[in-house]
C-alpha cells in the first residue's frame, strides 16, 4: 500500500512529462493498493483539466471510479493533524494537500509515499516512522 501525491498523478496523465515513465511504471507495477487522499484527487483533477483538458480529467477520475486509485476521505483526526502539520511546517509552506498525504499515511500506518515533492516530504517527520520511503 502506498499513498499517492498530486505530482505523480499528473505525471501519469501527461505523457510529455519528464517523470511520466517512472511514475506510470510505479503505479502500474506496485503490488499494493494506491491510496489517494480526497484533497489530492481534487488538486490533481483541477491540474489535469487546466493543463491537459477535460478528456484527460475524465480519464483520471475514471481511474478513481474504477477503483484503480482508492479514494481516502479525511476523518476528523486527519483534519486535526493537517492543522497541526500546516502550523508546524509554516516556514516550509506545507499546505492542506501535502498535509493530508502525511495524515492519511499516519492513520493507515503506510510508510511509502509516491511523490515528486521530495523537498517537503524529506523534511516532514511522520509520527509512525522516522521518515517516509519516497517513491519513485
Amino acid at each position: 500500500m502506498i499513498v499517492v501525491d498530486t505530482g505523480v498523478l499528473f505525471a501519469v496523465a501527461d505523457a510529455a512529462d519528464g517523470d511520466h515513465h517512472s511514475c506510470d511504471e510505479l503505479l502500474a507495477d506496485h503490488p499494493g493498493e494506491l491510496m489517494v487522499p480526497t484533497p489530492v484527487i481534487v488538486e490533481s483533477s483541477w491540474l489535469i483539466e487546466s493543463r491537459l483538458g477535460p478528456a484527460a480529467e475524465a480519464a483520471f477520475l475514471g481511474s478513481v471510479v474504477d477503483g484503480e486509485l482508492i479514494r481516502v476521505d479525511l476523518e476528523g483526526v486527519d483534519w486535526a493533524r493537517c492543522v497541526e502539520l500546516i502550523g508546524a511546517y509554516a516556514d516550509l509552506g506545507l499546505g492542506l494537500v501535502d498535509a493530508s498525504v502525511v495524515a492519511v499515511a499516519e492513520r493507515l500506518k503506510v510508510t511509502a509515499v509516491a511523490t515528486l515533492n521530495h523537498r517537503e516530504f524529506r523534511v516532514v517527520r511522520p509520527r509512525h516512522v522516522e521518515a517516509f520511503d519516497l517513491l519513485p
